[in-house]
């Protein structure tokens, strides 16, 4: 494997590239010499850019080659980038291309990519016909294990046999310091354990969110019986439902800084003691920092979607989870979840972790 050039595939979302990373990340590690070059779509294009273990990251414009097959203007505009695509694709001579998404684009940008060996899992492990595009398949075990683990599975295609380990992020310099200067205006209001509750998740799955009178519930009773100190964090859209619980909290709460970056979000994660929030790609970051976790499911699998490291799972079996109905309104997996029941999770990790 030495100078080898690979090629990466785990376009979207933001969370499943954020489970990606240890593994790309162990190839590098492993084998210095590798050249790492990634495809992947806008919103994780950043976050790929700060990992030192990564050489290149090619942007692929999903969104915006969907808009211009779909307009008469812009049609032969848009099929002439995407040849070019392809063609500036096939210049760098890949030796090995890293299907991780197993679906049909990124089965057929691993064809395209002509690179002579083309890892991937089999077909009971991929969807839309994603085996058809590798030569090389990758069974994994009949029973369920963590998308990280399922990452890990793949580079046994490589011949590497690596360890299942955790690394975390890299945090720019520039990253620390935005970060450093918001815990320094707070220095004197912070107790631990610090816990930072992160109670929301992105616009598309606002059926994995608790209920904010909870969040309050639980917050002041950390407050008042483990003297703790609440930071919330927030993300884009995610203001004004943190400023929401805040409002309904009878104890001091922090806000958070507003981070530009998903490696300023770590940062803030990391100088904590404690992470409670649902299943979303902020948790993922929080365990890859070495964060102890309290994580609430309510549709999602928790299997499937385990953290790394030290963590307390929340859930309740009501027959119907785990599902991906997103236009369930009942959410009764959610409400099952009672405060006594992430607040009893919560103690027990702090009582292993202090």
């Amino acid at each position: 494997m030495d100078h080898q050039k690979i090629l990466v595939l785990r376009l979207s979302a933001v969370g499943d590239v954020i489970r990606t990373l240890p593994a790309v990340k162990a190839i590098k590690t492993s084998i210095p010499t590798t050249s790492i070059t990634w495809i992947t779509e806008e919103p994780s294009k950043a976050l790929i850019e700060s990992q030192p273990e990564i050489d290149e990251v090619i942007l692929f414009p999903r969104q915006r080659w969907s808009e211009g097959m779909r307009s008469s203007k812009r049609f032969w505009k848009t099929i002439g980038e995407i040849r070019e695509f392809i063609q500036s694709l096939r210049r760098k001579n890949f030796d090995v291309a890293l299907d991780f998404h197993g679906i049909l684009k990124s089965g057929l940008l691993s064809f395209l990519s002509r690179s002579p060996k083309r890892i991937g899992f089999d077909r009971r492990s991929s969807r839309e016909g994603n085996f058809l595009f590798s030569n090389i398949k990758v069974k994994l075990p009949r029973k369920r294990i963590s998308r990280f683990e399922r990452n890990f599975y793949l580079l046994k295609g490589l011949g590497l046999e690596i360890p299942f380990r955790n690394y975390p992020l890299h945090i720019p310099r520039e990253d620390r310091e935005y970060v450093e200067t918001f815990f320094k205006g707070i220095s004197t209001s912070l107790k631990h354990p610090s816990i930072a509750i992160h109670p929301g998740t992105s616009p598309k799955t606002t059926y994995k969110r608790w209920f904010p009178e909870r969040y309050a519930q639980l917050a002041d009773r950390l407050v008042q019986e483990r003297n703790a100190t609440i930071l919330f964090t927030w993300g884009p859209g995610e203001l004004d439902w943190v400023k929401t619980i805040q409002q309904r909290m009878k104890e001091p709460s922090i806000l958070g800084p507003h981070t530009f970056t998903l490696t300023q979000l770590a940062e803030v994660f990391r100088r904590c003691d404690l992470y409670i929030g649902g299943d979303t790609g902020p948790m993922h970051i929080a365990s890859l920092m070495g964060l102890p976790v309290v994580v609430i499911y309510g549709p999602t699998d928790p299997v499937m979607n385990e953290p790394f490291g030290p963590h307390q799972k929340v859930i309740k079996n009501v027959g119907c989870n785990p599902c991906r109905d997103r236009s369930c309104k009942d959410l009764k997996c959610l409400k099952e979840i009672t405060v006594e029941d992430v607040f009893k999770a919560t103690k027990e990790v702090i009582s292993i972790t202090h």
